[in-house]
């Protein structure tokens, strides 16, 4: 909780007697500084008062005594306005800041979580639109471990699936390379439409495999490992790491499938259709479908994706608490999983769905090829990265810089749309300096540093922070005092877009400081002040880039 609204709902709380939590669920921040810093409405305590509201403004403003926190509290109407001591809440937040330094905002809290993400088939190179699960998965990864959780962040190998099939059978006799994937991906799809005997092949080939066949089973294992490891590399390339690559196959291979098939079976929710395959009944779970079930088997007893995930997700609640990112188009998959989870008797994992991102063509397929590879928009960005550079006279172009730019514009334009908003990507407005973008905000962290290194010196002794006057100043100390809040929030939500608005709104304020309150000057007091406050602001800058997997550049 913010520590200053924290002071106002205890002063509600011990003039009114209601609950200090609920006295802070009606806090407000008023439209206009002149309004002050917090407003709390009165017209909750209409009923146990027995009074209009705006009385009960009055008469509770002749009672509270505005104390060191506050230089006064007013009435308005139906409102009761707080003014915060804005020496004291400068001195509160930017100490803070500046002796907790990258912890500043942190819960500190304990346990483990395990995050899985991205998890994408091992069959080809991917295209950008699987990068929102991987830019987000990763965020939440960096959010709960700045908390103080231990955050292990998995990938679930789809390894024994028809579409590896499919292209275990097109690599038959053949030498390619991670790059030919994706075509070889297309070839063989094509091949299946026009000859749908390719897929009894298949089959047979999972049955193959599913029997213990080791020249099939290494067939498969080496064409996926050459795609998670192409895959993960340009995963890498973009900061984006995982702790452990867990295999489908190694839960069916284990008879951990088999044993999730058993206990399912004996609730007496399983049966047999028409066309030969095991499949749960879940009726009565209000999936909404015509026929709510979850296929487990094929007529032939080979698994299905289903079956493999649900052991894999019973071995996952195993390890702490879970949290999966998936795409909004397996929002109903999810709830089938979750339903068969429950008739196993475990709670399901806190799942983050998260809608498309789109280019002017639409949306993409790896099977038709309709797809802009992740890796081909990464040279993209790093090429319009180095030109933005290039064309600002002051900027000083190195490769490291290009990247920094043209990585954090990528992953910032993704990350900054709520989860469940589409994703129009536009390259003009990701690599701004002057909008709503990484690049904007780099900038502003970047002035920082230049105006800390010119200034030469730090903190040194008392800092009088009365002398920070103006409103801008106040705002700025506000919004590093809100970082706290903003953080806990993105945390227990699992919305890091939250921290991405957050940057932007204080970069915001920054360069309104900047232009309007020169930081070195010939008050050494006041200079001292002003380069503190900075200072908290880079930091604050920083750490929030950090959580977005952004690099906090110090020149540009």
């Amino acid at each position: 909780m913010n520590v200053f609204r924290d002071a106002v709902a205890k002063l509600i709380s011990d003039e009114t007697g209601i609950p200090r939590e609920e006295a802070e669920r009606h806090i407000s921040i008023p439209p206009s500084q002149d309004l002050g810093d917090f407003a709390f409405p009165c017209f909750s305590l209409s009923k146990k008062l027995r009074m209009a509201p705006d009385r009960i403004a009055v008469d509770l403003k002749s009672k509270i005594s505005p104390g060191r926190f506050f230089e006064k509290v007013e009435a308005h109407g139906p409102y009761l306005n707080f003014f915060m001591n804005r020496a004291w809440m400068a001195g509160k937040v930017v100490d803070a800041v500046m002796v907790e330094g990258k912890d500043y905002g942190s819960l500190k809290s304990k346990g483990t979580v395990l995050v899985e993400h991205t998890s994408i088939n091992p069959n080809a190179s991917p295209h950008v639109g699987r990068a929102r699960n991987s830019i987000i998965g990763d965020s939440i990864v960096r959010l709960l471990r700045f908390h103080g959780y231990k955050v292990d962040a998995h990938f679930f190998v789809n390894d024994i699936g028809k579409q590896i099939a499919l292209l275990v059978l097109g690599c038959r006799g053949r030498k390619l390379a991670f790059k030919d994937m994706l075509s070889e991906y297309i070839r063989i799809n094509s091949e299946l439409e026009a000859d749908p005997g390719i897929e009894r092949d298949v089959f047979a080939l999972l049955k193959k495999l599913e029997d213990g066949d080791k020249e099939v089973r290494k067939e498969f294992r080496q064409v996926v490992e050459m795609c998670v490891k192409g895959q993960s590399g340009i995963l890498y390339e973009l900061g984006i790491r995982f702790d452990c690559f867990d295999y489908e196959s190694d839960y069916l291979f284990s008879r951990k499938t088999g044993e999730v098939l058993g206990r399912l079976e004996s609730s007496g929710k399983v049966f047999v259709d028409a066309e030969g395959r095991k499949v749960l009944n879940l009726e009565g779970f209000n999936l909404d479908m015509k026929s709510p079930v979850l296929v487990l088997t094929r007529a032939d007893g080979t698994s299905l994706y289903g079956l493999r995930d649900l052991a894999y997700t019973v071995d996952k609640l195993s390890k702490g608490r879970n949290i999966v990112v998936l795409g909004e188009d397996h929002k109903l998959y999810f709830r089938q999983l979750s339903a068969a989870l429950s008739l196993l008797g475990f709670p399901a994992p806190e799942a983050v769905h998260y809608s498309f991102v789109l280019l002017a063509s639409g949306k993409m397929s790896t099977r038709s090829g309709n797809v802009v590879l992740l890796e081909d928009f990464m040279s993209q960005a790093l090429e319009k990265a180095e030109a933005e550079i290039r064309g600002r006279k002051k900027a000083r172009f190195s490769k490291q810089l290009a990247r920094s730019i043209g990585y954090g514009a990528l992953k910032y334009h993704i990350i900054k749309v709520s989860p469940e908003k589409n994703v129009t990507f536009d390259w003009d407005h990701a690599l701004s300096f002057e909008g709503e973008s990484a690049p904007y905000i780099q900038y502003a962290h970047a002035r920082i540093a230049g105006i800390i290194s010119k200034a030469g010196h730090s903190k040194k002794g008392k800092v009088d922070y009365s002398l920070l006057k103006t409103s801008v100043e106040h705002e700025l100390v506000k919004l590093l005092a809100d970082f706290p809040d903003v953080a806990e929030k993105a945390a227990l939500q699992l919305r890091p877009h939250l921290i991405a608005n957050y940057a932007q709104s204080l970069a915001d304020c920054f360069n309104r400081f900047y232009h309007e309150c020169p930081v070195i000057s010939d008050d050494h007091d006041l200079s001292t002040a002003r380069l503190v406050l900075v200072s908290a602001a880079r930091q604050v800058l920083e750490t929030s880039l950090n959580l977005l997997g952004i690099e906090a550049v110090r020149k540009m």
